[in-house]
């Protein structure tokens, strides 16, 4: 079992449960013996880092430093921003030896661990994708995904800037379709599975972040995808909870089920309904789990 700390993020932990019971559950059959945070906080998105940069490096330092106390050198998150949060804050910490002391002083004097550099942010994606997460999913995949056709969707903050996530080539990505292929699942390729999904601009631009969010969706459903699977619970949330604004918008109802990469592979492996949660989406995953079964 690899000893990793674990950082769950603000959705898993509130409108997405969903995602946090299925990698618990799933965790320990993958090898991952998580080490869960609790005195932790929100990695602050992108609305912090722009407003309050400095403020939002303390918040990530934070987080790195109860990671690091935990005696893991990993820290497993299960969201593509929480990623890519951690691991710039990470990047420049490492990278700044007079920052990293100005930032370890402000936080001991508050009672936060020192964070001296040694622990690696790794989203669960990695983790399974390659290696012997890679073997052990194989084996540990036995339920199967047999005939089930399924689009990947990366989402833009899991794979850019190359040059902090650097995980794979964030224009031609190859960690989902590996892990559909060894559930048995047949990956369906299409152009927008690296697309924003339009979650950031909801808010201030509706109009723009549905033009975005259909863009995948569409896709999928004309190369015969029978439901989609993302590691980004904010990818998640637009995908899914947002299909019915797109069926305002358009009158029509795509009804394309979305499932979180913990899902996926957890009905692959066998993990229990309660483990699951499907009943806590939008879009109705049962046309997935009726397939399975024939």
């Amino acid at each position: 079992m690899k000893r990793v700390a674990y950082y769950k993020g603000c959705l898993a932990a509130l409108s997405a449960k969903e995602l946090d019971t299925s990698t618990q559950a799933l965790a320990p059959k993958m090898g991952l013996e998580l080490v869960e945070l609790e005195a932790v906080t929100c990695c602050g998105a992108g609305d912090i880092h722009e407003a309050e940069p400095d403020y939002y490096l303390h918040l990530n330092a934070r987080i790195l430093a109860h990671a690091e106390a935990t005696g893991s050198d990993t820290l497993m998150t299960i969201c593509n921003v929480c990623t890519l949060n951690l691991r710039q804050a990470n990047w420049q910490l490492k990278g700044d030896d007079e920052l990293r002391e100005r930032v370890n002083d402000n936080l001991e004097a508050v009672g936060v661990p020192r964070y001296s550099g040694n622990v690696e942010v790794r989203h669960f994606l990695w983790l399974i994708a390659e290696g012997d997460g890679y073997d052990r999913l194989q084996q540990v995949a036995h339920k199967g995904l047999k005939g089930l056709k399924v689009a990947p969707f990366y989402g833009c903050q899991i794979l850019r800037p190359s040059k902090i996530l650097g995980f794979e080539d964030p224009d031609r990505p190859w960690s989902l379709e590996a892990i559909i292929q060894a559930c048995g699942g047949e990956p369906i390729d299409y152009p927008a599975k690296i697309k924003c999904c339009g979650f950031p601009i909801i808010q201030a631009r509706e109009e723009t972040a549905l033009s975005e969010l259909i863009q995948p969706i569409e896709q999928a459903m004309e190369a015969g995808a029978d439901a989609m699977v993302t590691p980004c619970p904010l990818c998640h949330l637009s995908l899914d909870a947002w299909q019915s604004k797109l069926r305002k918008a358009t009158g029509r109802d795509f009804a394309m089920p979305i499932l979180h990469l913990s899902q996926l592979v957890g009905v692959a492996a066998g993990l229990e309904d309660s483990e699951l949660k499907f009943k806590r989406h939008v879009v109705s995953v049962k046309p997935v789990l009726e397939k399975l079964e024939v």
